[in-house]
């Protein structure tokens, strides 16, 4: 409804009024005794895999034919299917370390005992993703993810 009915938004929903679109999720904490299960999937399949690419879809989908869940659906299927494949170039992976914050001694992720020792697992992950279709060519999707960073939010930010 805030894109599709409003009459200042969807004109500029393209490539030629936007620069780029953020869509950010962190987390203040980290795996917390859960690194065993974190550790098979990795903030890549267990955010931004399941999660971002959803809202990515969302975003950037045209309008469905009806608001059917089916409909719109095949409108995200599109937008997936018209995306460029990820390439390492365009990704940035990190894992958290033991830090201290507000005086208190925070562990990092291989501090888990849950974790195996010598994981790399990464535990944050940023990519540029395209989509490659006469609304987006060119326009950068960044999608970012992380856990014990400063912060607990999701946000998506659009750049004009």
């Amino acid at each position: 409804v805030l894109r599709f009915s409003n009459l200042v938004f969807e004109p500029l929903w393209c490539r030629q009024y936007i620069r780029n679109v953020q869509v950010i999720f962190s987390e203040n904490f980290g795996t917390e005794g859960r690194g065993g299960y974190f550790d098979q999937y990795g903030i890549m399949r267990d955010v931004i895999q399941n999660h971002l690419l959803q809202i990515l879809a969302l975003f950037a989908m045209e309008p469905p034919v009806s608001l059917e869940a089916e409909d719109i659906r095949n409108e995200k299927v599109k937008v997936l299917r018209s995306m460029r494949p990820v390439t390492i170039e365009d990704t940035v992976l990190g894992q958290y370390r033991s830090r201290v914050h507000g005086g208190k001694s925070l562990p990092g992720y291989l501090d888990d005992k849950t974790v195996p020792k010598g994981s790399l697992t990464p535990t944050f992950a940023a990519c540029a993703m395209f989509i490659n279709n006469a609304r987006w060519d060119g326009v950068p999707f960044l999608l970012k993810a992380g856990k014990a960073l400063h912060a607990r939010h999701a946000e998506i930010r659009v750049q004009f």
